[in-house]
């Protein structure tokens, strides 16, 4: 099977410790510390670490989201709403650059720093929930439905670092980033 690369860039990464939403949005969200950090370490089979749902059993195929930061930049255009916060979506990774739709359901590697990079299965949508209407805008929560990003389980260790990163899939791209991309055959 082909892998096809293509540059991106690590725009966030988010570790949330705890949940912020639940109960009733209109009830507000909880006033819980999220770190915007430079580097984050994830852990086969388990998340990223400090994150809330490291190790959980129920979110093991589902630990690190990812986020294209310009799904949201259409959203708060189409709304006419000016820039939205993409932290307030509470996504881990927050991409630049990535077509994250046509991965699902594939395992995808993201390399970024020094480091051999982190291998990840995208398993499922990253619905959205009722909380973007009142943390990000009104609307917010019906536009972002099919834009909400991606659930994934860490299939390998390793470290993401905010910054310039190159994304790799067996899915080629479409016809207006194939200039941007670089196929590699398969290994013999």
């Amino acid at each position: 099977m082909d892998t096809y690369e293509y540059p991106v860039e690590v725009v966030h990464l988010l570790v949330s410790p705890e949940h912020a939403y639940f109960g009733r949005p209109r009830d507000g969200a909880a006033d819980v510390p999220t770190d915007d950090v430079d580097a984050v370490e994830v852990v086969a089979g388990k998340g990223i670490v400090g994150d809330r749902f490291f190790g959980k059993a129920a979110h093991m195929d589902a630990a690190v989201t990812l986020f294209a930061v310009e799904a949201l930049e259409e959203i708060a255009a189409e709304l006419g709403t000016g820039p939205l916060d993409p932290l307030l979506t509470r996504r881990n990774v927050f991409l630049r650059g990535a077509e994250l739709m046509p991965l699902l359901g594939h395992e995808l590697t993201i390399r970024s720093g020094a480091t051999d990079g982190v291998r990840l299965r995208a398993g499922r949508h990253a619905a959205p929930c009722a909380w973007m209407d009142r943390v990000l805008a009104p609307g917010v929560h019906a536009a972002m439905r099919g834009r909400g990003g991606l659930r994934c389980m860490p299939v390998s260790d390793g470290v993401l670092h905010r910054g310039p990163a190159i994304l790799s899939s067996p899915v080629p791209l479409d016809t207006a980033r194939a200039g941007r991309a670089v196929r590699r055959p398969p290994l013999p």
